[in-house]
């Protein structure tokens, strides 16, 4: 077991890890798994780029008019790689659609990809570079997630934001190569702008998270590169991160470090890739709802109740009976499970406009009832479960049950095939039709990319791709 040292504080243990991280131990399949995830992430942010808390945050005064070289993706507008990666970051997440993470909490990627492509397209960084950061970001952050939770997420923290920060900085200073003494101070840096609450889930403020904790991640790195300091201590200290957001007890440091890197967190089963432009805690339920209607022989009409009874630290943000807007409803289980069973499919589009007013959907909602599965203990190393109990009019009672669903990954990844569908349908929301393609396989060979510049015309809303 890799021990925290005596002689040293939680950052500057962290800070010398990702100054030495060996880059040979990035297998070929780390970087398959890192190329899909980032892939994916750039998909769900040129389809976010039109959401309105994306173009709403373009209009605010003061945002994106900064010169710079660094596209803000799905626009024909250029900026500095601070404001690229606040807008870019803030869209990975407008739609809910990016990867998520069981250990983390929360959403691994969407943190790391928009500061690390900023600094690629304004330093002109190789596209192994990137994915090399990539990894170090990951590892940073979940195993920053493993030393604090479940207790913090259960506190009301959103740990894609709070903990999310701490892996951009990690990632941009990897990228920056920043050395172990400036990284431990970029990480310090990172404590103090560590925010975000899960009060405001269903809101745009949720995606507004993800675009801040990844331009102060960046921000954090820039900084300790000028020569700013902090207090390395900002983890441990009596008033730092671990005391002030976990409090004493709730924490545990020695969990970051043990066998750091060995197995990679990117090669985790525990994180995966969303199939549905949903809440991840919605997830399981609706894969299993899908299952009853695909499997069963039942209508719509058939339906006399439902039971939905995910694992508990599924429900609090996702309990939500009658959303009112597009936003809300990718927070209700009941939506998201009604909407599967009635179509037999949940598509980007059911969560936008009056789609979550459907008559037929608010049918099953009105018959639906959601709870803590009473057979699925908090101590579970499974955390992502669920089963849908289905009564039927005829007497019959249909379920299914799954005690752990991440997304899609690990022993159920997306084929090519269905993560060029996703990105096809979320790209075309931007660019040109034709261009998609060609834009996609860049992706798919982004390790041997030498500059990023190649590759970012292709994101812009005008682009021609070659």
């Amino acid at each position: 077991m890799n021990q925290p040292h005596a002689t040293q504080t939680v950052l500057e243990q962290i800070a010398e890890r990702i100054v030495s991280f060996d880059l040979k131990a990035i297998t070929p399949q780390a970087i398959m798994l890192s190329r899909t995830a980032i892939i994916d992430t750039i998909g769900v942010t040129l389809a976010g780029a039109i959401e309105p808390c994306t173009t709403n945050l373009l209009r605010t005064p003061g945002v994106a008019s900064a010169p710079g070289v660094c596209t803000i993706f799905g626009t024909a507008q250029k900026t500095s790689a601070l404001d690229a990666t606040f807008i870019n970051g803030t869209a990975s997440h407008a739609l809910d659609y990016d990867d998520f993470s069981q250990p983390m909490g929360g959403h691994q990627s969407a943190p790391l990809v928009a500061p690390l492509m900023a600094i690629a397209e304004e330093r002109g960084n190789s596209g192994l570079e990137l994915l090399q950061s990539y990894v170090v970001g990951i590892e940073t952050e979940i195993r920053l997630a493993r030393a604090v939770n479940f207790y913090h997420y259960d506190k009301g923290w959103h740990p894609t934001a709070t903990l999310g920060v701490f892996g951009a900085a990690a990632a941009a200073g990897h990228l920056l190569k920043l050395d172990a003494k400036k990284q431990a101070i970029a990480l310090a840096i990172a404590a103090s702008f560590a925010s975000g609450i899960k009060a405001n889930f269903g809101t745009m403020v949720k995606p507004l998270h993800v675009g801040q904790c990844a331009r102060n991640g960046l921000l954090a790195a820039l900084m300790a590169d000028s020569g700013y300091d902090a207090n390395p201590e900002a983890l441990e200290h009596h008033q730092g991160f671990f005391n002030a957001y976990n409090g004493k007890g709730n924490y545990d440091a020695s969990l970051i470090f043990e066998n750091w890197a060995n197995p990679l967190e990117v090669l985790s089963p525990s994180m995966g890739l969303k199939q549905f432009a949903c809440c991840g805690s919605t997830h399981p339920a609706v894969t299993m709802a899908l299952q009853l209607r695909q499997q069963e022989t039942f209508s719509p009409q058939d339906i006399e109740k439902v039971d939905i009874l995910p694992h508990r630290r599924r429900l609090p943000h996702t309990n939500n009976p009658d959303p009112q807007t597009p936003l809300a409803a990718k927070f209700s289980v009941q939506y998201a499970v009604a909407r599967a069973l009635v179509d037999g499919a949940v598509r980007l589009d059911d969560f936008e406009g009056e789609a979550h007013f459907d008559s037929k959907v608010r049918a099953i909602m009105a018959k639906t009832t959601a709870a803590p599965h009473p057979d699925m203990p908090d101590d579970s190393p499974d955390q992502f479960g669920a089963e849908v109990i289905v009564a039927l009019k005829d007497g019959r009672t249909v379920s299914r049950r799954i005690n752990s669903l991440v997304g899609r990954g690990g022993d159920y990844p997306l084929t090519s095939e269905e993560l060029w569908e996703k990105f096809n349908d979320c790209a075309k929301r931007v660019l040109p039709a034709n261009d998609i393609p060609a834009l996609f396989a860049k992706l798919e060979k982004l390790e041997h990319i030498k500059n990023i510049r190649e590759l970012t015309p292709s994101l812009a809303k005008f682009s021609k791709a070659a």
